[in-house]
C-alpha cells in the first residue's frame, strides 16, 4: 500500500536524519534534506510499485505459492470476553 509506505518512509527519513545530523548541519538545511529525501524516496516507491506487483506475482506464478492464512489469528494479545 502506497500510505503506509509514506508513512513508513517519512518517520525512517525524519528519525535518520535527526538522530544522524542533528547539531553538525543547520536545521534549515536538516529539514530540507529530509525533506528531498522523503519525497524522493517515496515518488520512488510510488513508481515501482506496478513493478514490484508484476515481480510478485510471476513469483507467485513460478513457484505455484500463493498463501491466504484464513482463521488465523496473529494478534499477540489474547482476549477472551
Amino acid at each position: 500500500m502506497i500510505g503506509s509506505t509514506a508513512l513508513g518512509e517519512l518517520v525512517d527519513s525524519s528519525l535518520f536524519f535527526l538522530i544522524a545530523f542533528y547539531g553538525i548541519w543547520p536545521t534549515d538545511q536538516l529539514v530540507a534534506v529530509a525533506i528531498s529525501q522523503y519525497l524522493l524516496k517515496t515518488g520512488w516507491e510510488i513508481l515501482a510499485t506496478p513493478l514490484t506487483y508484476r515481480i510478485v506475482a510471476f513469483l507467485k506464478r513460478k513457484e505455484n505459492e500463493d498463501y491466504y492464512d484464513r482463521n488465523t489469528n496473529f494478534s499477540p494479545f489474547k482476549l477472551k470476553v
